[in-house]
């Protein structure tokens, strides 16, 4: 009984410094460095997501479709560099993540999203293009790259390059990895009865084999899991709007209204761009996009591509993952029917506001309506793979990590963790981790966005070198 009440105690004294610990990585100091970065970047490049939009999307998807973006060899293309960013960044965030914020912040909050992932596409440009000129290669001779690479070489800092690098392996044991493999346990489960043991062995056993051939073999996995994925849930997304095709102008609508009211301005904070969005929506994935973390550049950086063309793959990452893929999900909820905004207004900061359907129960009630029964399922194996590829994603980052803070040979040892912390993972509690890792991924931001605001000059340089060359 004595150890019990000892444990418990310990476990409340970690709560009890995480939460110090988050206010302070998602404080005021963050959102400040967020919101600054994303607007420096659109307007110190005349807004290049909007006003060169045609650009980036022919060198990045134009690119693949037509076959080109194939790598040197040594590394690889760019493509499979974009898709196992993707895999990381399309997770849990673009099913549960929207219905959370839709449920604490009301339909103004997708508005709040749209806005932050519209800077955010900047932001990521801007990591992409540091991490493209400060690259090196590691001891196999394939490019490697990161802001942990920048902020050294950069801001002249190995301080905080380690502690970079310290956080993102901490981060990728916990948000990339045992929130993930809880996300795929709790959803075999639930739909179709799998012991959540024997999800963590099988997972465990399928990211073992992909993780062991490296980043080649992780690529190749990923351009294959990421379109089909991302494909398949698009079409269900699609379906449920085009089957309630007559409420999405008023949704629309309605998404406007509640953005600039008082009411819906707090709760869009709540979810996504404000106060308490960055510091609890965007620290829990609701902005899934991971610009201003710099983790995402450590897999363009992979590709060799140029400075400003892995910068693009930052601008198309950040697009489809958080303007297409989450504005699917609010979409689908909103249109469906499946959330009520007055009920779920009413509940806010009540007891009855947990029994409300929320996260990724939110969205399988939208899937219900249009596909009935199937619809949760849908959405379960979605969940699955989702998660499954944010495993992909993340044990490359750690793996990056790892090997800048302690050579390569740790990596072995690193993947060897990874594997057997997913069925850790699977069979676990997971809240306080999830809250841990939030913790995490905000400390990763600070000096990751301080390095980039820093060496702005060198982005608007390298920016204006390349388009300088394509009009010659």
């Amino acid at each position: 009984m004595e150890k019990g009440t000892d444990m418990e105690r310990l476990i409340e004294l970690i709560r009890t410094l995480n939460d110090w610990l988050n206010r302070f990585a998602w404080g005021p100091a963050t959102i400040f460095l967020l919101a600054l970065a994303g607007l420096l970047f659109s307007v110190g490049t005349g807004f290049f997501q909007l006003r060169r939009w045609k650009t980036w999307l022919a060198a990045t998807l134009g690119a693949a479709l037509k076959g080109g973006q194939s790598g040197d060899g040594k590394g690889i293309s760019a493509f499979q560099s974009a898709c196992t960013a993707l895999a990381a960044t399309l997770g849990t965030g673009n099913i549960a993540g929207v219905a959370t914020a839709l449920a604490a912040g009301g339909p103004g909050a997708i508005f709040w999203m749209w806005l932050s992932a519209l800077l955010g596409t900047m932001t990521a440009y801007a990591e992409n293009v540091l991490a493209g000129l400060y690259r090196g290669k590691n001891s196999r001779g394939e490019p490697v790259g990161g802001a942990m690479f920048y902020i050294e070489q950069g801001l002249h800092s190995r301080a905080l390059a380690v502690l970079f690098a310290f956080f993102c392996t901490l981060g990728s044991l916990g948000m990339g990895n045992m929130a993930q493999a809880n996300s795929i346990a709790s959803g075999m489960q639930d739909s179709f009865g799998v012991p959540p043991l024997v999800t963590g062995l099988v997972v465990a056993g399928a990211i073992a084999f992909t993780i062991v051939g490296g980043i080649k073999r992780v690529g190749r996995v990923t351009e294959k899991i990421v379109p089909v994925m991302a494909i398949g849930y698009t079409v269900g997304a699609v379906a449920i709007i085009a089957a309630n095709w007559r409420s999405l102008p008023a949704v629309t609508a309605l998404i406007f209204e509640e953005a600039f009211s008082v009411r819906a301005g707090l709760g869009g904070a709540a979810g996504y761009g404000v106060a308490r969005a960055l510091r609890v929506g965007v620290a829990r994935g609701v902005c899934s996009n991971e610009a201003g973390l710099g983790s995402s550049v450590m897999a363009n950086s992979a590709s060799g591509g140029t400075p400003v063309g892995q910068g693009m793959w930052g601008i198309f990452e950040v697009a489809v993952d958080t303007l297409f893929m989450c504005t699917l999900t609010g979409f689908s909820i909103l249109c469906s029917g499946a959330y009520d905004p007055a009920r779920y207004a009413a509940a806010l900061g009540t007891p009855g506001f947990d029994a409300l359907p929320n996260g990724a129960a939110l969205t399988s009630n939208a899937f219900r309506q249009v596909f009935g029964p199937f619809g949760g399922a849908f959405v379960a194996v979605s969940l699955v793979l989702f998660a499954f590829s944010t495993l992909l994603g993340w044990s490359f980052y750690g793996a990056q990590a790892v090997e800048y803070l302690w050579g390569p040979r740790a990596c072995g040892i690193y993947k060897a963790v990874f594997v057997v912390v997913i069925v850790i993972g699977c069979v676990a509690k997971l809240e306080l981790v999830w809250q841990i890792s939030d913790t995490f991924n905000g400390l990763m931001a600070l000096p990751n966005l301080l390095a980039i605001l820093w060496l702005s000059p060198k982005v608007f340089r390298e920016t204006k070198k390349a388009f300088a060359k394509r009009q010659k």
